[in-house]
């Protein structure tokens, strides 16, 4: 028996420091990656930029190497923030070793506010005179061919096909699953058009709700089919057809339409590339990415002095408390905008904001040093894929919004939603509950009953009051009454294009213009700009990522598609108190 115990504790102690000497390593590991990636990098003559489209870009770049690491499929894959694909377009058409671009098309969606300003950024680069081209191996996805407009040439491969079909928006519902779960969702709401909640309530979308979506997804899609007819020229009309007859799905008839020039296998690609590049014939190419450009020095105007415009990067749901990397803390962001009021040195805040919105508290807790902000130094606010509800709300207080055709957002309302599992616990599990109070409502609200009447009746004159506030700050913030506020509220959604002539966005413009825009309200012409929030810690990162991001792979990895059905309840869970969000489960590809 000792021998056994002497063995089973070796192996304990065994497995102890062998999972001690791995941590050590691949802290080893992601530290040199870190360190690897700061080093300065330097490119031939000749060499071709390549930019991945159809992967998720964030609105910044990721300094954490963990965030390259996929354990599933033991690779490396760095995806570039947007921040870092303007600055290094801008940089490369200055740089006299850079011939131009090739755009390498994935599957993968990045938004299409985020498509729209990548887009706008490759018209600027070509203004260099140098060549961009767009290949895809696999698949051309609707927003990949949206960027690669701006391009000279789009091929794609002869056994590959162009998913052009124009867009759908998809609302999951989960009601009745919730309801054989024994789990009752009790909606309090103010906006007949607040579509987030419905969901829990419904089975299908409501007239209102379906109304609201096929506004601004016909909005989004006329704009996209504009721009395509534009730079392509093919009639409006052709371009809807061939969306309609699937065409895309023949390579033959999308070029013949105008719409690609055809199909290339790779070998005949950087053959072009090679005469466009002057480079000789069967010579290798030189293809940088444009993670690794981004450590090339190039000689070109840069922003000097000590006047600073701040970019503050809020990306994610809105939540209580500090939040992490993947959303937006009410406090932190109240206190980063704090610190930039009272630098001397900021003359001038962009707030880029990319957010469905998220808990009412925290919005409002930013929207306040959003307003105090802007009475000391200009605030413009620059709208991402999504600036709505919650999102909204701490864009109110700005004295300029700008945002893409293509942006969703408005959602101008409030909800709140409580579950009651009584029928679950008591009835599936076998599980009771008792209470004892001290006054009537001690233990409002309860996941083990359902809400009162009366209980029911306060919610609902929390939302009210909730609802109030929203507008006011929305009617402060963009010169309006509140009725008006009202009239384009009750938690309608809108694209871009419909938010400028109602007033909740000013013109339309990326980051970039929106810098600008900052510099000319402050009166500056000598600038640099810094980027905020200060990255966290690598180490710090690696901690907490070790298990979180690692998770959240391999629960995708192993659920696959329906993984989101997952998160989407996960998300519903932890929220808390009354949300100003739009609906956080419409899907348009």
């Amino acid at each position: 028996m000792k021998t056994f115990l002497k063995m089973v504790l070796a192996v304990i102690a065994g497995f102890i420091i062998t999972s001690l000497l791995f941590f050590v390593v691949m802290l080893s590991v992601f530290s040199g990656m870190a360190a690897a990636g700061k080093k300065s990098v330097e490119i031939p003559e000749k060499t071709v930029l390549v930019m991945k489209t159809g992967a998720m870009i964030p609105d910044r770049s990721q300094s954490n190497p963990l965030t390259m690491f996929d354990p599933l499929t033991m690779s490396l894959t760095q995806t570039p923030g947007l921040n870092e694909i303007l600055t290094n377009l801008k940089k490369a058409a200055e740089d006299n070793n850079v011939s131009g671009l090739l755009i390498e098309n994935g599957t993968m969606p990045s938004g299409w506010a985020t498509a729209d300003e990548i887009r706008t950024a490759l018209l600027e680069f070509k203004k260099s005179g140098k060549f961009v081209y767009s290949y895809s191996d696999y698949m051309l996805m609707q927003e990949s061919y949206f960027i690669s407009t701006a391009a000279d040439k789009i091929w794609i491969n002869p056994t590959s096909m162009f998913d052009f079909k124009g867009l759908a928006a998809e609302v999951t519902f989960y009601r009745e699953a919730l309801e054989k779960m024994g789990v009752e969702v009790q909606v309090i709401r103010h906006g007949k058009f607040k579509g987030a909640v419905e969901p829990f309530m419904l089975d299908k979308l409501s007239e209102e709700n379906r109304l609201q979506i096929s506004e601004y997804v016909g909005s989004l899609w006329e704009h996209v089919v504009s721009v395509i007819a534009g730079s392509r020229g093919v009639p409006v009309d052709k371009v809807m057809n061939l969306a309609d007859s699937l065409a895309g799905y023949d390579p033959v008839l999308m070029t013949d339409a105008g719409m690609i020039d055809g199909t290339l296998y790779r070998d005949q690609l950087e053959d072009t590339i090679r005469a466009a590049a002057g480079i000789e014939k069967d010579k290798k190419i030189s293809f940088v990415s444009m993670s690794k450009y981004s450590n090339v020095t190039v000689k070109h105007s840069t922003g000097t002095g000590k006047d600073k415009i701040a970019v503050l990067f809020a990306e994610g749901s809105i939540v209580m408390g500090e939040g992490d990397d993947t959303n937006i803390g009410g406090n932190r962001y109240a206190e980063e905008m704090r610190k930039l009021r009272l630098d001397s040195t900021v003359k001038a805040i962009v707030f880029r904001v990319n957010s469905r919105g998220g808990n009412a508290i925290a919005s409002d807790q930013i929207w306040r040093e959003v307003e105090l902000t802007n009475q000391v130094k200009p605030v413009v606010v620059s709208m991402g894929n999504y600036a709505a509800s919650g999102g909204y709300y701490i864009s109110a207080a700005a004295r300029r919004i700008m945002a893409s055709p293509v942006t969703i957002t408005g959602s101008i309302g409030v909800f709140g939603l409580i579950p009651n599992a009584q029928a679950l616990l008591d009835k599936k599990l076998g599980i009771s509950s008792d209470v004892v109070r001290t006054n009537a409502h001690s233990d409002s609200p309860s996941l083990t009953r359902p809400l009162s009447a009366f209980e029911k009746d306060a919610l609902q004159a929390n939302v009210e009051r909730t609802y109030s506030t929203f507008t006011g700050v929305v009617a402060q913030g963009r010169e309006m009454s509140q009725p008006a506020v009202d009239s384009i509220g009750q938690g309608h959604v809108w694209s871009g294009t419909d938010a400028v002539p109602i007033g909740l966005v000013d013109s339309f413009g990326g980051l970039t213009d929106a810098i600008k825009e900052a510099a000319l309200l402050a009166g500056i012409e000598e600038y640099r700009t810094i980027e905020k929030p200060e990255a966290t810690d690598f180490y710090t990162k690696f901690l907490k990522e070790m298990t979180g991001d690692l998770r959240m792979k391999a629960i995708r990895k192993e659920l696959g598609e329906i993984s989101r059905y997952y998160f989407d309840l996960k998300e519903i869970i932890s929220s808390g108190g009354i949300q100003a969000a739009m609906p956080y489960y419409l899907e348009i590809r």
